[in-house]
């Protein structure tokens, strides 16, 4: 387990209690499992509190967890024959985005998402989620297939942003990103966006301009990082705590803002401590989600996209 900065005292605990376990195991004495299980309930009681009311910077830690699950994760629990598509059919392929053809409890969809890889090298690979413009271009491609064929498409967001290298510029990154936002609000069919990570600026929301959007529980949503915000605003990148408190970055602040509909309650913890519960969470919402428009037409879904994005900005934070 990877521990974050403000569950060092935790980690000390877990540590001492794994360490008396291994003595117990070995015959070193006949009370240390004991000691261990009480240093278990402190632990556990340490954790409670810790993630009971987690600042929005700490949030912003979590979603960036390591071990949280990535959407290859989120792919290979939910989904059934899935069938990767590549490429943009223009320059060429972009590994930050995932993305195909599955079925999603035995009805056909689209799928696509930013993956970040889970070590140094698929981290390379998957260059950290940030999407190239072939990899937007590759979403639009995937889109046009869903609404040629009338398969909702499911987007998962985990993306620090769009990639902002010379070569993404020079291949027209902004207009790809545009241009995959204008798809999202074309197409005919459902389109349901979950940010099971970080959801940073234009790269989130080139996948996210859908019918219902929702968020894990210790997710962020967010125009730019809290680094980036207090790097143009106090030009010190170390005040992103109160960056990260300004952007109203967190499900809960989105939530009572009508920016998404739904938030997706996390093991205690976080979704890095139980993984399969949080995909099974996810999975549910996402059914729930489809299920609002069985029976739709496409002018109505159309129209429910379009009026949703109207609406925002008519509630705002006291």
């Amino acid at each position: 387990m990877t521990y974050l900065e403000f569950e060092k005292p935790l980690a000390d605990l877990e540590g001492k209690a794994e360490e008396l376990r291994v003595l117990a195991r070995k015959g070193e004495g006949v009370d240390l499992e004991k000691e261990a299980a009480g240093l278990d309930r402190k632990a556990e009681e340490m954790l409670r509190d810790l993630y009971k009311q987690l600042d929005p910077w700490r949030k912003t830690q979590v979603a960036r967890h390591p071990e949280r699950p990535h959407c290859r994760d989120y792919i290979a629990g939910l989904f059934s024959e899935y069938t990767p598509l590549a490429g943009d059919r223009a320059f060429g392929e972009d590994h930050a985005v995932m993305g195909g053809l599955a079925r999603f409890r035995d009805a056909p969809c689209v799928i696509i998402g930013h993956e970040k890889g889970n070590d140094t090298k698929s981290r390379i690979t998957h260059n950290f989620g940030m999407a190239r413009p072939e990899g937007y271009r590759k979403a639009i491609r995937l889109m046009d297939i869903a609404d040629r064929f009338r398969l909702p498409v499911i987007t998962l967001v985990d993306t620090p942003g769009a990639y902002p290298g010379k070569g993404a510029e020079e291949r027209g990154q902004s207009e790809a990103i545009a241009r995959s936002t204008e798809k999202c609000l074309q197409i005919g069919v459902p389109l349901i966006s979950v940010v099971i990570g970080e959801g940073g600026s234009g790269g989130a929301v080139a996948f996210a301009t859908a019918n219902r959007i929702a968020m894990l529980e210790h997710s962020i949503y967010s125009v730019i990082s809290p680094e980036g915000c207090a790097s143009i605003l106090w030009k010190d990148a170390e005040k992103m705590r109160e960056a990260a408190n300004a952007l109203r970055l967190t499900a809960q602040d989105l939530k009572k803002l009508d920016v998404i509909d739904r938030i997706i309650p996390e093991p205690m913890g976080g979704a890095q401590r139980a993984p399969a519960e949080a995909i099974a969470a996810v999975g549910d919402v996402i059914a729930e989600m489809l299920a609002e428009f069985d029976g739709k037409k496409r002018t109505e879904i159309i129209k429910d996209r379009r009026q949703k994005f109207l609406n925002m900005g008519s509630k705002a934070l006291a």
